[in-house]
């Protein structure tokens, strides 16, 4: 059975969640998982960067 609500919070985000990844450098990929820093930022990376 389809779920109607998939990918809805995406629309809301600035080009629905798709950038490029600052560890790895992929253009037009999304961007959900938060990643700390060395220095202690959170920046958003993509699912193949997370748990590097």
């Amino acid at each position: 059975m389809a779920k109607r609500y998939r990918g809805k919070t995406l629309k809301n985000l600035p080009s629905k969640g798709r950038g490029e990844c600052p560890l790895c450098k992929k253009t037009r990929i999304k961007l959900l998982y938060p990643h700390r820093t060395e220095t202690n930022q959170l920046i958003q990376v993509c699912k193949n960067c997370r748990n590097k």
